[in-house]
């Protein structure tokens, strides 16, 4: 068997690409059917608040503290969305709300920072950053932007994973992620310039040059590959391969989710000032 031939048959997952092609479609059309709020607002909220829970279990926070913490985190991203201007008073209360809750039901104080360190880490983590897709959301053309992040995002993901496969040699972080490379990694960044060259050609961006958008694309593709590295470290870190197995041939919802986590607010920042 040649090296592209065994490349191919370890590259190749029909149940990763069968699932994405199920997945995707749908996500675009519910996207474009259904108006911004509560739909796509509440399609957020969901994702954000399954995100939490996966990574919550990935490290072991106890029960009593677990669905709390979801239901916490959860009220910290609608309040984030809905009213910006209150952001501060939301993590505040939240973080107090959470460190008390340990305090009176916790009993010993020992294992107090580990319990608290994912919970406090996971609402910044996950809560705080996806919360930025929504103020994406709200820029004029947003559902554009919206699309235009995905489409990057995958072409990025879909490129650093088979570049990776076929062509890795050279290892980019093996302590935190063995399997990624630095032929991956430049994957990933022209496979996000590739994606937003086609998403500014399809929906019409004209604000956004050919090459205004081989730059953003390639700066999404190394925020998309800085994510994925963010959540193998706290993989590693936790002692799991996936945050979970909610997506079948995918791994966890925070495996699919971790490199938009950093793509998203990079996009935003860079349409706010750029």
């Amino acid at each position: 068997m040649s090296t592209m031939q065994a490349g191919i048959k370890k590259g190749f997952n029909f149940k990763r690409v069968a699932v994405a092609g199920i997945l995707i479609p749908a996500l675009f059309v519910y996207i474009y059917s259904l108006p911004a709020s509560p739909y796509f607002l509440g399609l957020l909220l969901v994702i954000s608040m399954l995100s939490m829970m996966e990574f919550f279990a990935m490290y072991n926070v106890p029960a009593r503290m677990r669905l709390p913490a979801v239901l916490t985190g959860g009220a910290v991203f609608y309040v984030v969305c809905v009213f910006p201007s209150r952001t501060p008073e939301a993590f505040f209360t939240g973080i107090i709300f959470l460190l008390l809750l340990r305090l009176f039901t916790g009993g010993s104080p020992s294992g107090s920072m580990k319990e608290l360190g994912p919970v406090g880490v996971g609402l910044l983590y996950i809560a705080g950053l996806l919360s930025y897709q929504w103020s994406l959301r709200n820029y004029s053309q947003g559902m554009e932007y919206i699309f235009l992040l995905y489409i990057a995002g995958w072409f990025a993901d879909s490129s650093a994973y088979y570049v990776g496969t076929y062509l890795g040699k050279r290892k980019l972080c093996p302590v935190i992620s063995p399997n990624k490379t630095y032929e991956g990694a430049l994957g990933s960044i022209i496979g996000g310039a590739a994606g937003v060259v086609v998403a500014v050609s399809v929906f019409n961006m004209p604000d956004i040059t050919t090459a205004k958008a081989i730059i953003i694309g390639a700066l999404l593709g190394a925020a998309t590959i800085a994510g994925d590295l963010i959540e193998s470290m706290f993989k590693r870190d936790a002692g799991v391969k996936d945050s979970g197995s909610l997506i079948p041939g995918h791994g966890g919802l925070l495996d699919k989710l971790d490199g938009f986590l950093v793509s998203g607010p990079v996009l935003y920042f860079i349409l706010k000032y750029y």
